[in-house]
């Protein structure tokens, strides 16, 4: 039976190579700096803590990005602990008048509509980044990771809309790997994941699955496992398993460029 141990990695190498990454990434581009936004969860905070090694804490800007009666103040007080133990400048925008104001003005708008609602969120959270990294002359660092990557857990221009994905390459399970290794707090590393987009929502229960549980499955799948394979070695009923693969595959459109049609050959 697959399991979470082979899901395990070597921390401090993975560490000086996604830190290398970061540093590489934003020299080639020639800015000055990085944007990382910050929510008190354990992604955003590993990439912060990474982004700092890469190019220290005076290049580096934090943005949180609160809504009043959404966010929990335990998220804020995480926030700033983190930033100060990595003496990194945090400035905090609340973005509950932005959300007002955009969304009485957008038709077909419905606030019990909560991913639609949360999706508006999410896009002008990346709106705030960029206004930083725009005036800023810097790159926004997002904090997604593998698993979020491959079943499409995120806002397409949303918190997807980044310049460098640096855990991208990690499972859920491999980050909590790399945070314990990098000292991130407890309170962080332990919180349950959520997005923070409407009051009492949990990633895993929106995606219906744990972490533990979904990584194994992603994991057998890029090894070319089919469904009943991967429900034999996993331990996961052959429905659930086909739930994961089928969000897989209606999410492909979330990971790639937008197509384009080549027009190039075409002569009159």
């Amino acid at each position: 039976m697959l399991s979470e141990d082979e899901l395990s990695i070597d921390a401090p190498l993975v560490a000086d190579k996604i830190s290398q990454f970061i540093s590489d990434q934003i020299d080639a581009s020639g800015l000055k700096g990085a944007v990382v936004a910050v929510s008190g969860g354990i992604d955003s905070a590993v990439t912060l803590a990474l982004t700092v090694r890469a190019i220290g804490s005076g290049r580096v800007r934090a943005v949180t990005m609160p809504e009043r009666d959404i966010t929990p103040p335990g998220d804020m007080e995480d926030v700033m602990r983190l930033t100060e133990t990595l003496d990194v400048t945090c400035d905090v925008v609340e973005i509950t008048p932005m959300i007002h104001v955009t969304c009485s003005t957008l038709p077909f708008y419905d606030a019990s509509d909560l991913v639609s609602s949360g999706n508006v969120k999410a896009r002008l959270r990346m709106i705030i980044a960029y206004h930083y990294a725009n005036s800023l002359r810097s790159m926004v660092i997002g904090s997604s990771n593998k698993t979020e990557w491959l079943v499409g857990y995120f806002t397409k221009y949303g918190d997807g809309g980044v310049d460098l994905m640096p855990i991208a390459g990690l499972y859920k399970t491999q980050v909590r790997q790399l945070a314990r290794h990098l000292g991130i707090r407890r309170s962080i590393i332990e919180k349950t994941p959520t997005a923070g987009l409407w009051p009492g929502q949990s990633d895993e229960d929106e995606l219906g699955i744990k972490y533990e549980v979904l990584d194994v499955i992603l994991h057998a799948w890029e090894r070319g496992m089919d469904a009943e394979n991967i429900s034999r070695t996993s331990g996961v009923d052959r429905i659930g398993v086909e739930r994961v693969l089928k969000r897989i595959k209606e999410n492909e459109h979330k990971r790639r460029l937008p197509l384009i049609l080549r027009l190039s050959s075409i002569r009159r």
